[in-house]
């Protein structure tokens, strides 16, 4: 069985969604999380109050991961509350869809700020303490868009294939300090950043999926967990498809 006690998490976008049961799965598994947010406070406190009752210890951490002095504070913070930090999370994303001919540079650059150049932040920021420590668990959330493109998301796909480029490029950087940096590329979870989806669009998905239905925030919080932990202390650059079977088609 997964055992993370005593080591400390940061998950970004950790108030809903995804990031959210990421956030609970691994302070269910002994780890004290600190969870990032944008915007939605009450949301990442309910997670935090959530995770108190169940026993664990978890913080809010405000800060937009686009930003890289906020990142840097998003490490900082979490090491003045628990003294380390043995895993990163890099979930924080958004979504500006429409086809390319429509789509505005500024929807573009917030994508691509956001969802790839946030991961950059918060690695950068928490390798010092990684490296001192000789340890790490990096775990990136890319998505299949990122692995097969998706009409209406040049921007969000161009993204999430960066993410894949860049988990391989630092595990092989950062595998001779104990330090592994692996991707999970969900399917289709129906989550708040998924809402907006038109159906026709999720029917054409789930025809993909070889197990013929959506998957849960709890299902890629379970990947998660195991990158996160030493049962996967011999795995780094890799990227596994949480996703019911739809890359095999």
């Amino acid at each position: 069985m997964i055992d993370l006690t005593g080591r400390v998490a940061l998950v970004t976008g950790g108030s809903r969604g995804i990031g959210r049961a990421i956030a609970l799965k691994l302070a269910s598994l002994g780890a004290k999380v600190a969870v990032n947010y944008r915007t939605n406070e009450a949301a990442a406190q309910e997670v935090i109050r959530e995770i108190a009752s169940q026993g664990g210890e978890a913080i809010a951490l405000q800060g937009d991961v686009k930003d890289a002095d906020q990142a840097r504070d998003l490490v900082k913070n979490t090491l003045e509350a628990f003294g380390r930090l043995d895993i990163l999370v890099n979930n924080a994303g958004i979504t500006k869809d429409t086809l390319l001919a429509r789509m505005k540079e500024s929807d573009w650059d917030l994508v691509i700020d956001t969802n790839l150049k946030g991961a950059y932040h918060c690695t950068k920021a928490a390798l010092r303490p990684m490296l001192k420590q000789h340890y790490g668990r990096i775990v990136n959330i890319t998505s299949v868009s990122g692995l097969v493109g998706q009409i209406g998301q040049a921007n969000y796909s161009a993204s999430k294939a960066g993410l894949v480029g860049f988990t391989k490029a630092v595990a092989k950087e950062l595998g001779s300090r104990n330090i592994t940096v692996n991707a999970i590329a969900p399917g289709y979870v129906p989550t708040d950043q998924t809402a907006h989806l038109p159906s026709e669009l999720v029917e054409a998905f789930l025809k993909l999926t070889p197990l013929g239905r959506p998957g849960t925030p709890e299902e890629i919080a379970h990947a998660v967990a195991f990158f996160a932990s030493d049962e996967a202390s011999y795995i780094t650059g890799q990227v596994l498809s949480v996703d019911g079977g739809m890359m095999m088609v």
